[in-house]
């Protein structure tokens, strides 16, 4: 169950930025949770991408 309250913490979805380029069907994206407080910028993580079967930059997105 999710917490409630105003947290500092919260989820966001990576999506991988070479695989939408590349004209493939389909998509990689994780879901994590960042500290807005401490982070306010997006966020970029190299993350594994199963379809191109290597790592990519991932990110968030809204």
């Amino acid at each position: 169950m999710a917490k409630k309250g105003k947290g500092n913490r919260i989820q966001v979805i990576l999506e991988c930025t070479e695989h939408k380029t590349s004209g493939q069907p389909g998509t990689s994206r994780y879901v994590t949770e960042k500290n807005r407080k401490n982070t306010p910028a997006r966020l970029e993580l190299m993350k594994y991408n199963p379809i191109l079967k290597k790592k990519t930059l991932h990110r968030e997105i809204k």
